[in-house]
């Protein structure tokens, strides 16, 4: 028997867990799970999976589902040490870290100090403290086991990794983490004038919005290039982003000896999850096999820096090191949020950013956690402080 934690089950990647989970059997427990605002949904969840614990984090949602739920679970109070309690239950196998932005960061914290095996898609806490957080992996005896589905080809791609060396990667030549390129890719038009729904159409992945619009943004692949640069060790000369339209190869590892293997299946995010789930095992899943036969061609192209500039400044953080991602992880999250409100646009998410690591001053000394978490912080409120007070207006368009 395996206990499972599902953090965010009502986003897209709890809900995809979720569906693995009921089709491995009943060898896979769901002990809790947790949710924002999607009452309906969670509620549901709860009646199917009958989770001992949960969490509604959003304290008017959580006052709407209270009367609603069933004796044999535990609803926990709308807070932070909620999160971070479920994230560290002794009787828990497993974490699914699904969460979205850097409400993820302590929860991911409480259960690398519980020992815990924690399946992470919440990709900011590597962004924010990517060394640090591998540190107390080691300090813990915890595991991370990547969920998204190009880190996740690149783990299945390395000869040799135990999920508990902290992934010695011997013998690479280069990383080829593949993109699809998003909804913008072969955009023609001025990519001012798009607009949420337009970035929200993602061509190959249904997921939640703040990942849809930096998978727009290619931001997202500068998250993942940090993320496999800390879980594996490796160098960002190492790392190389391929645009790769079909997202059939989620990545590939490529080794000295000049061999690539490389990670091909449909782009279905229930494949890495289970995979995460199960380990070392692999399962019977409910994805539809892929079909090489009927493939008429894969493309790959290089990606631009210059009209997609959030990866730009991405890799610049990464190369000045430090607390330098943390506060691109900040403006973004905030960037991002404005921009699906209608306060900015498209092409002002990149300029916030931008204008935020401008004004940041660092400081000497390691980065720790709490640092971190304050610098990232401090990010968010000054970008949204940017977007109050300087030119970034919706009547711009």
């Amino acid at each position: 028997m395996k206990n499972i934690v599902v953090l965010g089950s009502t986003g897209s990647i709890g809900v995809s867990a979720l569906d693995v989970i009921k089709n491995l059997g009943p060898n896979f427990k769901v002990l809790a799970i947790t949710a924002n605002k999607n009452t309906k949904l969670f509620l549901e969840q709860v009646k199917t999976f009958a989770p001992l614990y949960a969490v509604v984090y959003d304290k008017e949602s959580y006052k709407q589902v209270k009367p609603e739920m069933p004796k044999t679970t535990k609803l926990l109070e709308p807070e932070i040490e909620s999160l971070n309690f479920l994230s560290a239950l002794p009787e828990a196998d497993l974490i699914i870290n699904g969460l979205v932005g850097s409400i993820g960061f302590t929860p991911l914290i409480s259960a690398i100090k519980a020992g815990k095996t924690i399946a992470l898609a919440n990709k900011e806490p590597i962004v924010m403290a990517g060394a640090t957080i591998m540190q107390e992996c080691q300090r813990w005896n915890a595991t991370i086991l990547p969920v998204d589905s190009e880190p996740s080809a690149v783990f299945q791609c390395l000869e040799n990794v135990d999920s508990r060396s902290y992934h010695k990667a011997q013998g690479v030549s280069k990383i080829l983490l593949t993109a699809s390129g998003g909804p913008f890719f072969k955009y023609q038009g001025s990519l001012d004038e798009v607009t949420p729904e337009q970035a929200l159409k993602h061509p190959r992945w249904k997921m939640g919005k703040k990942i849809t619009v930096d998978s727009a943004t290619l931001m997202n692949k500068g998250f993942e290039t940090i993320e496999i640069m800390h879980l594996f060790n490796l160098t960002l000369e190492k790392v190389k982003i391929v645009i790769h339209p079909q997202s059939i190869v989620h990545s590939a590892v490529e080794y000295e000896d000049g061999s690539i293997l490389a990670d091909l299946s449909n782009p279905d995010m229930r494949l890495p999850i289970q995979y995460a789930i199960t380990y070392p095992q692999r399962l019977p899943s409910p994805v539809n096999k892929l079909t090489l036969l009927e493939m008429a061609h894969l493309d790959f192209y290089e990606p631009d820096f210059s009209r997609f500039p959030c990866l730009a400044l991405m890799f610049d953080a990464i190369k000045k090191g430090g607390a330098y991602p943390a506060v691109v992880n900040g403006a973004d999250e905030v960037a991002v949020a404005a921009f699906l409100e209608g306060r900015i646009l498209f092409t002002d998410i990149a300029k916030v950013i931008s204008y935020v690591v401008n004004l940041f001053k660092p400081t000497a000394g390691p980065l720790t956690l709490h640092g971190a978490a304050e610098i990232n912080e401090w990010a968010k409120i000054t970008a949204e402080e940017s977007i109050k007070t300087l030119s970034f207006k919706k009547e711009n368009i």
